[in-house]
């Protein structure tokens, strides 16, 4: 067993299992994914600790890009519901990594992703690991990928204070949204949760499941929007 996968087999055993992971595809997608093969490599040893990890800069005043804890990542997945059948829109997917563990569990992932560079490595790296059921479009992230829609499953990966209109539009009746929602109003500091959106008769709902941090997804708040 490498160094890599013991540090993979602790991050399912230390991280997922006591925290509410109980989905069996989802742990072996986590548990058998190459995660420092999404990270720069200088930050390949930190690719399993249980916290947000940069994966890009800041550069001229734009955000810095981030993967999602591996714990909120697979809690905000397992809240998806995704099923071997269906068609999911991955926002801000960044180098990849939550784009691959999805083509695990669905018949076809899309990953949008506005840093070109970013996009750029996702692809190289889904062509290495022979990832063929995921593809990335670059564009800004708001806009989504409607060229495939409606899909099934939308996930964000970062906090939002709204999710955008256009978004919502390319999600398939009966389909699901998993966002983290942060409440960005001034002076407000409420704790961030995780919610569950279901479109129904073309309306679109969302309850709270459980608290969660992430960085703020950029890019994601065009007006007008769909607030909690």
């Amino acid at each position: 067993m490498t160094d890599f996968e013991r540090l993979r087999q602790t991050m399912v055993e230390s991280q997922l299992l006591p925290s509410q992971v109980t989905d069996r595809r989802l742990l072996n997608a986590m548990g058998t994914l190459p995660r420092e093969r999404f990270v720069p490599e200088a930050k390949a040893p930190l690719a399993y600790m249980d916290a947000a990890l940069e994966v890009w800069p800041s550069i001229d005043g734009a955000p810095a890009r981030f993967l999602l804890a591996p714990l909120v990542l697979a809690r905000l997945i397992q809240l998806a519901s995704v099923e071997a059948g269906d068609t999911v829109l991955d926002v801000g997917c960044a180098t990849g990594y939550s784009t691959a563990v999805l083509a695990r569990l669905a018949r076809s992932v899309t990953g949008v992703e506005s840093e070109p560079e970013l996009a750029a490595a996702a692809s190289d790296t889904f062509r290495a690991l022979g990832i063929a059921n995921a593809s990335v479009v670059e564009s800004e992230l708001s806009l989504g990928a409607p060229a495939g829609a409606p899909y099934d499953v939308i996930l964000l990966n970062g906090s939002v204070a709204e999710i955008p209109e256009t978004l919502l539009a390319q999600l398939k009746e009966g389909g699901r949204l998993a966002a983290i929602m942060a409440d960005g109003r001034q002076g407000r500091a409420r704790q961030a949760k995780a919610y569950r959106f279901v479109k129904v008769d073309g309306e679109v709902s969302g309850v709270p499941h459980f608290d969660a941090n992430a960085k703020p997804l950029p890019d994601s708040t065009p007006a007008p929007c769909f607030t909690f």
